[in-house]
């Protein structure tokens, strides 16, 4: 959540560059965009949603992870679990992650690109809470489960991409680089070539869920949806808005680790 605060505002340009009808704007672009038309204060749109997303998707994926890693560590003795260990606990909490995040993911998306729709479908959810209201009321609870296949993808991809490359560059950088395990810039390093493969891996499920979850529910299914995209736009666009996907990702999984780290140091929640 603390990571989400810093990075909301790139999150919500890249989820714009994502479902905007013509593709090839920058980020920058984007933003300036955003704060001429609409207001300085338009870049934390959704932002209630987006906490909620994190606190619901991220405590679930990292919680899950850490206790079945340290429940093999306890069962092993082995202080360094392997890829072949650590890559099937990602996948579970990657997956579980993604199911319990998911509506919140839904009302997040829709926050976040409300503003680009034409009034008149313009869904003008107050706040995270609002939005699950309305969707429950107005589409039915199924329709907070949207895109959820795509999403359970995604964290399945992000989680083992991420926190596992996150913990496989640490032991490298203590191992075989010598940098002292209790000391930031280790953290910043490994978190970086985290954020970096987890932006790769991710890109096309992130931008096939975001357009999944954005739809106004026309009947038209995910490989509908996945086909048009493919027809109108090319094998390419599963990659539009990697790099301020990158530029997102890189700082959020970089202060994400750094408080992780933190919090485990103190011994809070860790």
């Amino acid at each position: 959540m603390t990571a989400c605060l810093v990075t909301h505002p790139l999150d919500l340009a890249k989820v714009r560059l994502q479902t905007a009808a013509v593709p090839g704007q920058s980020l920058v672009g984007m933003l300036y965009r955003i704060i001429t038309r609409e207001g300085v204060f338009k870049i934390y749109s959704g932002l209630t949603a987006s906490l909620l997303r994190q606190a619901t998707y991220s405590t679930t994926r990292f919680g899950i992870y850490e206790g079945l890693k340290e429940y093999y560590i306890k069962q092993t003795n082995n202080s360094h679990p392997g890829t072949l260990v650590l890559v099937p606990i990602s996948m579970v909490a990657g997956a579980m992650g993604g199911f319990v995040g998911n509506p919140a993911d839904v009302v997040n998306i829709r926050m976040q690109n409300d503003s680009t729709l034409p009034v008149s479908q313009r869904r003008n959810y107050r706040n995270a809470v609002d939005g699950l209201y309305k969707i429950c009321k107005n589409e039915g609870v199924q329709s907070l489960f949207r895109g959820l296949f795509p999403n359970l993808v995604r964290g399945v991809l992000m989680t083992a991409s991420q926190v596992v490359t996150y913990d496989i560059a640490k032991v490298f950088l203590i191992d075989k680089v010598h940098m002292d395990p209790s000391k930031k810039s280790t953290h910043f390093s490994a978190s970086l070539i985290a954020g970096f493969v987890a932006t790769t891996v991710c890109s096309p499920a992130d931008v096939v869920k975001t357009r999944i979850m954005n739809s106004k529910g026309s009947g038209q299914s995910a490989i509908g949806i996945i086909q048009n995209a493919v027809k109108q736009e090319g094998v390419g666009f599963m990659f539009r808005g990697w790099v301020p996907s990158f530029i997102r990702l890189g700082p959020h999984t970089i202060v994400t680790f750094l408080v992780l780290e933190q919090l485990r140091k103190l011994r809070l929640g860790m």
